[in-house]
C-alpha cells in the first residue's frame, strides 16, 4: 500500500541543480530501508520556485522541501518517513517571520498564486498519460467531440474572453472564427513554442510539465476550425521539452486520442513536431510558417493574415503554448467560470517568469489585474541584499521598463501598453539600484540587432544606428543632441518596420528615456554612470589604509595591471591599462578597492616610483615610473 508520494521536480532548472541525483539517491535510500513499496518517487514538471531547487513535495501531507541534495536524503528519510516529522533544515522560511513553513500551501510564493495553466505542473508525471487523464485530462476533448458543433466551441472560447498569450493579445475566439470561415482547405493549426525572450521560460515549463494539455487544446482547436493537421514548432534549445512532447504524442496516438476517428466522432487529427534552430525572429508567425515549410525564417507583409493565407498558402491558426493550454480548461469548466477571473478586457490568468534582481526567481501564475507590486514583492519576495527596487522590464527584449512609481499598476494588456511597455509572452526582469538604464537599453537593443533577420531597412539599419548612439553615450562620448536623435529614430523604427521585432525593439530605449532621462544626462553632461556600470566611465583605486597586501586582487586581475608598491605590502592599480572588469573589487575581502565613476570627485593616487610584479603572476621584476 502506498502511504506517500515524493514529487521530485524534474524541470530543467531543478535538473541543472542536481535533481536527477536527488531522485536516484532518494529511490536508493528508500529501497535500502525497505520503504520502496510504500513510498513512491515521482518525477514531475517545474513547481515554480526555480531559485530553491532542487525542490520536493510530499503527498498527502503537503510538506515542501527546498534545496535538497543527494547528501540530505538519508537524514530526510529518517526524519520524515520513519520518525514522522518534517525535516526542519530543508523547509522554506517565511519572508517576514523567518519561521519554517511546513506545507506548500502556506509558503507565500504559492499561496498568492491562482494556478490554471500550471495546475498540473509539479503535480503529475509528464511522461505518464494516465496521470493526466486522472486529473480530467482529455475529458474536454471527449465532451467537445461527443456533444458540440465546431461553431459552439468557437462561441465558448469567445464568451470566455480568452486572448492570445503570445504577446499581441488578439481575441482567440475571433482568430479561430476567421480561420474556420475561410472556405479553402486543408486548414492547419500551429503551436508557437519558439520562446526566445531572455529571462522567459513560461512555455518551456508547461511543455516539460504538462505536454498533454497542449495536445488536447490543439485537437479541440483543430476540430473547431476544421483543421485535421497540427504542428508544434519548438526550438532545439529545449531538449527536455522536445523529449516529453515526443513521448506524449506517441502515448496519445496509442490510446486513440490522436489519429483517425477520435471518440468515434469521425474527426481525424494528426500532430507533428518541428524543431527550430533558435532564431528569435522565428517567433513571429509568418517567419515561423516559412521555417516549417523549410525556407529561411523571414517575416512576410500582412495582410494576408495566416487565417487567410498561411502555411503552404492555406488557412492557418497560430497560438502560443499558454493559449493552447488554457483551451481545455475553458471547455471543461465553462466560459462563465473563466470570464469571472481577471479584468474586464483581460480575462483569466497569466504566467510570468520572474528573473533578475529578485529573491524568488521562477514562475508565478496570477489573475490579470494583479499589481506589479503584488507580483514582485508579494510573490517574488522583493529585491535581495537590501538593495532598492529600480525598475522591471516586461515583455522580453522588445518590452519597456516600468519604474517604481508605477508598481501599483494592475497588470493587463492595456495598462502596460499605456506605460510604454508590452505584456509580451510574460517575462519580467527585475532591476535594482545597481542597474544602469542606459546599459539596460543598450543590452536589449543589441539582442534585437543580432536577432534581426535583416529583411527590412528600418529594423536592419535603424536598430544598428540606435545601438551606435547608445554605445557612444555609455562610453562617455555622447552629446545632448543624441537624445533627440534617439527618440526620432526609435519612432521611425517602430512605425516603419515590417514585423513585431522591429516595431517593438525601440521600447527599451523609449521607456528608459521617458522614466530615467536623468541617467542619460549624467552620462552625457557629467561623463558619469550613476549606477557605476559603464566601464569606460569607471575608475578603480586601492586604499592604502585598508590594503593588507594579501595579493588576491593582483592574482585575480585578468590583464595583470595590479602591482605591489616597491618596499611595501600595499598594492596599486595602473588605471591606464585597467579594463574595469571589477574582478579586483569582487575578490577583495577587506573593501580596500573603491569603484567610482567619473564626475564623483575621484582622484587617482600618484603612481609610486617603483612597482613590483606580484608573486604567481609573472617572473618577479621591477617596473619603474
Amino acid at each position: 500500500m502506498i502511504r506517500a508520494h515524493c514529487l521530485v521536480c524534474a524541470g530543467a532548472g531543478c535538473i541543472s541543480s542536481g535533481g536527477n541525483a536527488l531522485k536516484d539517491a532518494l529511490s536508493n535510500e528508500l529501497q535500502v530501508r525497505g520503504l520502496d513499496e510504500e513510498i513512491r518517487v515521482v518525477e514531475t514538471g517545474c513547481m515554480g520556485p526555480c531559485d530553491l531547487g532542487p525542490v520536493m513535495l510530499v503527498h498527502p501531507d503537503g510538506t515542501f522541501y527546498q534545496r535538497v541534495t543527494a547528501l540530505d536524503v538519508p537524514k530526510l528519510v529518517e526524519e520524515h518517513f520513519i520518525k514522522g516529522r518534517p525535516y526542519q533544515p530543508l523547509l522554506p522560511k517565511d519572508e517576514v517571520t523567518t519561521a519554517a513553513v511546513n506545507t506548500q500551501r502556506d509558503f507565500g510564493f504559492f499561496a498568492k498564486q491562482q494556478k490554471i495553466v500550471l495546475e498540473n505542473c509539479g503535480t503529475i508525471d509528464p511522461e505518464n498519460i494516465q496521470e493526466y487523464i486522472a486529473r480530467d485530462g482529455y475529458r474536454a476533448l471527449g465532451d467537445v467531440l461527443s456533444g458540440l458543433k465546431p461553431a459552439q466551441v468557437i462561441a465558448e472560447i469567445k464568451a470566455a474572453g480568452l486572448r492570445g498569450r503570445g504577446g499581441a493579445g488578439f481575441p482567440t475566439g475571433v482568430k479561430w472564427e476567421l480561420t474556420a470561415k475561410n472556405p479553402v482547405t486543408p486548414r492547419y493549426v500551429i503551436c508557437n513554442a519558439d520562446e526566445g525572450d531572455p529571462g522567459a521560460f513560461m512555455n518551456r515549463a508547461v511543455l516539460e510539465g504538462d505536454p498533454h494539455k497542449i495536445i488536447e487544446g490543439m485537437t479541440i482547436g483543430g476540430y473547431a476550425m476544421g483543421a485535421n493537421h497540427g504542428y508544434i514548432y519548438i526550438r532545439a534549445e529545449y531538449p527536455l521539452a522536445v523529449k516529453r512532447l515526443q513521448i506524449a504524442i506517441a502515448q496519445a496516438y496509442e490510446l486513440g486520442l490522436l489519429g483517425k476517428n477520435l471518440f468515434s466522432s469521425g474527426f481525424d487529427f494528426d500532430l507533428e513536431l518541428r524543431i527550430g534552430a533558435g532564431a528569435f525572429v522565428c517567433g513571429e508567425e509568418t517567419a515561423l510558417m516559412r521555417s516549417i515549410e523549410g525556407r529561411r525564417g523571414q517575416p512576410q507583409p500582412r495582410p494576408p493574415f495566416p487565417a487567410q493565407r498561411g502555411l503552404w498558402g492555406k488557412p492557418t491558426n497560430i497560438n502560443n503554448v499558454e493559449t493552447w493550454a488554457t483551451v481545455p480548461i475553458v471547455m471543461r469548466r465553462g466560459a462563465q467560470w473563466y470570464s469571472q477571473i481577471g479584468t474586464a478586457k483581460s480575462k483569466g490568468t497569466k504566467v510570468f517568469a520572474l528573473a533578475g534582481k529578485i529573491k524568488n526567481t521562477g514562475l508565478a501564475e496570477v489573475p490579470y489585474g494583479t499589481t506589479l507590486r503584488e507580483i514582485i514583492f508579494g510573490i517574488g519576495g522583493g529585491v535581495p541584499n537590501g538593495k532598492k527596487f529600480k525598475a522591471v522590464q516586461t515583455g522580453g527584449p522588445s518590452g519597456g521598463v516600468v519604474p517604481e512609481q508605477h508598481l501599483d499598476t494592475p497588470v493587463d494588456y492595456d495598462t502596460l501598453q499605456a506605460l510604454g511597455s508590452i505584456m509580451g509572452s510574460g517575462g519580467m526582469v527585475i532591476m535594482d539600484e545597481d542597474s544602469c538604464m542606459v546599459d539596460v537599453a543598450r543590452f536589449f537593443l543589441e539582442f534585437c540587432c543580432d536577432e534581426s533577420c535583416g529583411k527590412c531597412p528600418p529594423c536592419r539599419v535603424g536598430t544598428r544606428q540606435l545601438l551606435n548612439i547608445l554605445d557612444r553615450i555609455s562610453h562617455g562620448e555622447g552629446e545632448l543632441e543624441d537624445l533627440d536623435r534617439l527618440e526620432e529614430l526609435a519612432q521611425m523604427v517602430k512605425d516603419a518596420s515590417l514585423c513585431g521585432l522591429g516595431q517593438t525593439a525601440p521600447n527599451p530605449v523609449l521607456t528608459t528615456l521617458r522614466y530615467f532621462r536623468d541617467e542619460y544626462l549624467a552620462h552625457i553632461v557629467e561623463k558619469r554612470c550613476p549606477a557605476r556600470v559603464c566601464k569606460d566611465l569607471l575608475h578603480f583605486t586601492i586604499q592604502d589604509e585598508k590594503c593588507v597586501g594579501c595579493s588576491v586582487c593582483a592574482r585575480q586581475c585578468p590583464v595583470d595591471t595590479i602591482f605591489k608598491v616597491g618596499g611595501q605590502k600595499k598594492y596599486y592599480i595602473l588605471e591606464d591599462e585597467c579594463i574595469h572588469c571589477g574582478s579586483c573589487v569582487d575578490s577583495c575581502k577587506f573593501d580596500a578597492i573603491v569603484k567610482a565613476s567619473d564626475g564623483e570627485g575621484h582622484v587617482t593616487p600618484q603612481r609610486p616610483a617603483v612597482l613590483e610584479r606580484p608573486p604567481g603572476r609573472k617572473p618577479t621584476s621591477l617596473v619603474t615610473a
